[in-house]
């Protein structure tokens, strides 16, 4: 059966956010021949994935403030193929190498390469033969559990559970799938360092990796097997390439822009109200068909209704950003590097459980200027430094008192493993915490959205079809598929199909691209293997 799509007229839709998400559906709604308008807030697009500009004595350092990690750019390449462009003609993508390097408490580290011969060696030198045959085996069930869930469990449309009923679950299943990713990775691999480095990634989706669904090892692909990459000009390059495509397919785009209330007839939304600040005037934008993706406690205030879910939302972890700007260069950093602390258990309880920072803290640091010297001053780097930490329904802290106290705590730890000198390395700073991410409209103060418990994943997520309205689609990690930049950028093709009834490029012969710029180019696999 089908999925059911959005009845009646839908010549105009009106997208809110410039997001990713909100990009992503755009383009796909233009490719589909719809004319579409964005409403943004912010004075530039790509949402979550936002940019800071600290100046400070030596000159501009660039920052980006939103995700760092970008993997699998097929996705970007299907998201401009819908309107007859190229990811090559965009965006200048670097493939990093390695794409993680893992520091651990005994002083040890491991680089993560996406080439398997090289990690296979990297596994051998650094853990022993038998993690080498382990991380094998390990390869070869992540990139079954990918295929197994590509088509089905991630990319595609859900009206119900039952939509569930196929060969792919039972695929699933048989690969363990609906286990505990933590028992099947200990199961291939001996050595407990190389467990974290390819469980650690279930932290972002919410869920501790002894408790995570197995069927989230496809993280773990996207980082180990597909590689990491990073856009010259920094994460915001992402944003600007798909905006400008939609601009140049015919789309228009209000920068600045506040949507302040959606105006509802007969179980339809007609039209959408934005302003630029209070008090300022308001405009109509009216609309056939409208993409929401803000979080949906935003969503539904502004269509002045309580959402209706059984079981309460349950959020993922929060954390606290440092963005820092250095004097000098630390090259003894790659681009992006985990930093692992003693603990492991016991951090994912502290934060999740018990509503504490962790005493004992695992961080990601990212270098970007490692790849992009141009993001900062000549001879400076810039640092973002992510500590997890409980989101704001697990622990009202005062961040405005405790923030500061912490980053000086978390730039500490950091001597102590190797990394001296870090604190008076900082010319420019700019520190962001759970009570930021409250004030920029994210629930429970974490821009990572809902986890990914069992009832919040697949057909039991929150899906993107609103009940009692006809015509509005929602988009971005709090519907399906859920959070990081791939699911987020599937979500906008699912939006949008089920506003132009497409179907999945993977399954059926999606619509003719009518709109401005659209070439008919067809669309290529959004998860093609590497």
């Amino acid at each position: 059966m089908r999925p059911q799509t959005v009845p009646g007229r839908t010549d105009h839709v009106v997208v809110v956010g410039a997001g990713f998400a909100g990009l992503s559906a755009a383009l796909h709604l233009l490719g589909a021949g719809r004319r579409v308008t964005i409403v943004e807030r912010a004075a530039h697009p790509g949402g979550r994935a936002g940019q800071l500009d600290l100046h400070g004595p030596s000159g501009t350092f660039r920052i980006d403030t939103g995700p760092t990690v970008l993997t699998m750019p097929e996705l970007l390449d299907e998201t401009l193929n819908a309107v007859g462009e190229r990811l090559a003609d965009r965006l200048d993508l670097v493939e990093l190498d390695p794409a993680y390097r893992a520091r651990f408490a005994d002083g040890s580290t491991i680089d993560v390469h996406a080439d398997p011969a090289v990690m296979e060696e990297e596994v051998r030198r650094t853990c022993g033969p038998r993690a080498a045959a382990g991380y094998r085996g390990l390869r070869d069930w992540l990139t079954r559990l990918y295929h197994a869930e590509i088509e089905t469990f991630i990319g595609a449309n859900f009206d119900s559970p039952l939509d569930l009923l196929n060969r792919e679950l039972v695929r699933l299943a048989v690969l363990g799938g609906f286990g505990r990713l933590g028992a099947q990775v200990a199961r291939r691999i001996p050595d407990e360092r190389l467990r974290r480095v390819f469980t650690f990634q279930s932290l972002y989706a919410g869920v501790p990796p002894r408790r995570a669904l197995a069927a989230y090892g496809v993280i773990a692909y996207m980082d180990t097997v597909a590689g990491v990459f990073f856009p010259r000009g920094g994460m915001r390059a992402v944003g600007r390439a798909l905006a400008d495509a939609a601009v140049r397919a015919g789309a228009t785009i209000h920068y600045g822009r506040a949507v302040t209330g959606l105006e509802q007839r007969f179980g339809r939304v007609t039209a959408v109200r934005h302003a630029d600040g209070p008090g300022s005037d308001t405009e109509r934008l009216t609309c056939d068909a409208v993409v929401l993706t803000p979080d949906l406690p935003v969503v539904h205030r502004l269509l002045g209704r309580r959402p209706r879910r059984i079981i309460p939302p349950r959020y993922s972890p929060s954390a606290i950003v440092l963005h820092a700007g250095l004097t000098r260069t630390r090259p003894e950093l790659v681009h992006h590097t985990v930093c692992f602390g003693a603990a492991w258990d016991r951090t994912f309880d502290e934060i999740i459980r018990d509503g504490l920072l962790m005493s004992d803290p695992s961080l990601l640091i990212t270098r970007p200027t490692a790849t992009d010297p141009s993001l900062a001053p000549e001879g400076h780097d810039i640092l973002y430094v992510l500590a997890p930490c409980p989101n704001t329904e697990r622990a009202r802290l005062d961040w405005p008192r405790i923030g500061p106290a912490y980053r000086d705590e978390l730039l500490a730890v950091l001597a102590d493993r190797g990394l001296p000198g870090l604190r008076t390395d900082i010319e420019v700073s700019r520190l962001v915490t759970p009570a930021d991410w409250t004030a920029a409209g994210m629930a429970a103060g974490t821009p990572f959205s809902l986890a990914h418990t069992f009832t919040q994943t697949g057909p039991f997520r929150p899906r993107n079809l609103l009940r009692g309205l006809d015509n509005a689609v929602l988009a971005g990690c709090g519907t399906t598929p859920g959070v990081g930049i791939p699911p987020v950028l599937i979500s906008g093709r699912l939006a949008a199909q089920r506003i132009t009834a497409a179907r999945s490029p993977r399954s059926g012969r999606p619509d003719t691209p009518q709109g401005p710029g659209a070439t008919g180019a067809p669309a290529v696999r959004a998860w093609s293997p590497s």
